[in-house]
């Protein structure tokens, strides 16, 4: 008889012992969804914060490349007519245009693809 009870106390124990691991699996599994869960959306608000970087960035080199290239056609047509200052500044001045208007389509998200895509759709219906 003492065998029997023995037996029983001995799974009682195990039981609770097996019972206590499972709860603590439990809790380690729902702290690990959610942190699992915390780090999906820390990549995508990253993802879309690299992608409006790249987009300032692309925006940034167009104002610059359209002003150099401006000020660079104005100065070497100076130099060729020898008239100082005046080409120079009328090119620099279509050098921040061109800038300011490929800035504008970058941010407005028009670009000749998307417009025949458009217009594609709009002839096929």
């Amino acid at each position: 008889m003492k065998e029997v009870d023995q037996e029983d106390g001995g799974d009682r124990a195990l039981q609770e012992r097996l019972a206590k691991l499972a709860g603590a699996i439990e809790k380690k599994q729902a702290e690990s969804s959610e942190s699992d869960r915390r780090q999906a959306e820390a990549a995508a608000v990253g993802g879309e914060t690299g992608k409006a970087m790249a987009l300032g960035f692309r925006m940034l080199a167009e104002l610059i490349a359209g002003v150099a290239v401006g000020a660079i056609i104005g100065w070497q047509i100076d130099r060729w007519s020898g008239l100082s200052p005046v080409f120079l500044i009328i090119f620099l001045m279509l050098g921040v245009a061109a800038g300011f208007w490929n800035m504008v389509k970058l941010g407005s998200g028009k670009t000749p693809n998307r417009t025949m895509d458009a217009d594609r759709k709009g002839r096929d219906d």
